[in-house]
């Protein structure tokens, strides 16, 4: 069985009243975290990448260097793994992705819709999503696999249909739109506790479980709310039915 393991590759510093309907004005530390677990046929396997250098220091782009120097993320002494046989993307964002380019022989696995979109759109059109083409590996478009690429199967609890990226029923891929384009999170199924990583389906657990979504301006950076805000009730209804959820940013998940 797997265990994945999430560590905290950065914080940034926000006021909890932007993450969490009904919040304090006081700042809270936010962490950004990424999954790292042992395939028992594949080996190490990230999901993401948290955050790095290449985004905080540097020769970087000026669009990277303003958004850097504008959520100010310090840099914990977490270190991601030398050797990687997979990775799993949840989605295109800055925070999850910056390390993709140390990585030249691991297989990436991603939404391929959402990576073709966003190979598309000009800096300008990438960049007011927080997505950012230098952090992408030159060759992305050829090494990435797609998640429709795999078998189609049912998650547990009511999480509906999702994809088998391994092909044994390990590790799930199950869309949760409304974030981002793509945004997908994965399920450990054969846990005796499903536990699903919903990524950034909210910044916060409460707002999940206690229907407090933030409003503007959190909202207005949501692909798409309408769909945001059923995704967030359908992670209710797993928890409600039994799963375990982590998500990227919330403070009071044990990594």
């Amino acid at each position: 069985m797997i265990e994945p393991e999430f560590l905290i590759s950065a914080y940034v510093a926000a006021p909890e009243k932007l993450v969490l309907s009904g919040g304090r004005w006081k700042r809270i530390q936010i962490p950004v975290r990424y999954g790292q677990f042992r395939h028992p046929r594949l080996g190490t396997c990230l999901i993401d990448t948290g955050y790095t250098p290449r985004v905080t220091a540097g020769r970087r782009s000026l669009p990277l260097w303003l958004y850097a120097n504008i959520l100010r993320p310090k840099l914990t002494d977490a270190t991601l793994p030398p050797d990687v046989s997979v990775i799993l993307v949840s989605h295109l964002h800055a925070d999850h992705i910056s390390a993709l380019r140390d990585y030249p022989k691991a297989r990436i696995l991603l939404d391929g819709e959402a990576l073709a979109h966003y190979r598309s759109r000009n800096w300008f059109g990438r960049t007011r999503k927080g997505c950012f083409a230098e952090l992408f590996p030159d060759d992305l478009a050829e090494r990435a696999e797609p998640f429709d690429r795999f078998p189609m199967v049912d998650a547990p609890l009511g999480l509906g249909a999702v994809r088998d990226v391994f092909s044994d029923g390990s590790v799930l891929a199950v869309p949760l739109p409304g974030h981002m384009r793509g945004h997908t999170g994965f399920v450990f199924a054969q846990r005796e506790m499903p536990l699903l990583y919903a990524a950034d389906a909210d910044w916060l657990r409460v707002a999940i479980l206690e229907g407090r979504s933030p409003s503007f301006p959190a909202s207005h950076v949501l692909d798409d709310p309408i769909a945001a805000g059923e995704t967030a009730r359908r992670i209710r209804r797993f928890v409600e039915a039994g799963g375990e959820l982590v998500l990227c940013h919330d403070p009071e998940t044990e990594a």
